[in-house]
């Protein structure tokens, strides 16, 4: 189902540790593509899977960005990746900004960052594109989320 829209939004997040290098990335392209990638080292399986989604989903996601106001942010004060892990999202906009950040555990990370208030919104953004990716998975792909 092809259509024209200007949204492109990756979300990447890795664990580097003692058993692998763990990764999930998922991708919505502009077309209505939707690419999902998971290398879990514990079954050292990598799982890939695309889509193409309906436009009406595709608003959904919009909507979603759109309200987090994620492109007010800036993650100068973020704190950085590192060897734990990362995230990284390239939100859509008319001009290329993308973010990226050490893992984040849980809110008292993001209450103790230098930005609590712009970590915040990219958490909850996140958390809310997780649980798109994870129903999406589960309608198209019938994988169980990990």
């Amino acid at each position: 189902m092809a259509m024209a829209s200007d949204l492109y939004l990756r979300y990447y997040v890795e664990h580097k540790g003692k058993f692998g290098h763990e990764f999930l990335e998922s991708e919505f392209q502009p077309d209505g593509k939707f690419r999902y990638a998971n290398n879990n080292y514990k079954n050292d399986v990598m799982i890939r899977k695309e889509v193409y989604m309906h436009k009406s989903l595709m608003e959904e996601l919009k909507r979603i960005i759109d309200d987090s106001e994620i492109r007010k942010e800036d993650d100068a004060l973020w704190p950085p990746p590192d060897r734990a892990g990362q995230r990284e999202r390239e939100p859509p906009c008319p001009a290329h900004i993308s973010f990226a950040t050490s893992k984040i555990g849980s809110l008292i990370d993001v209450n103790q960052s230098k930005d609590p208030e712009g970590l915040r919104v990219f958490y909850y953004l996140i958390q809310d594109l997780k649980c798109l990716v994870f129903s999406l998975i589960g309608l198209y792909f019938k994988i169980k989320p990990i």
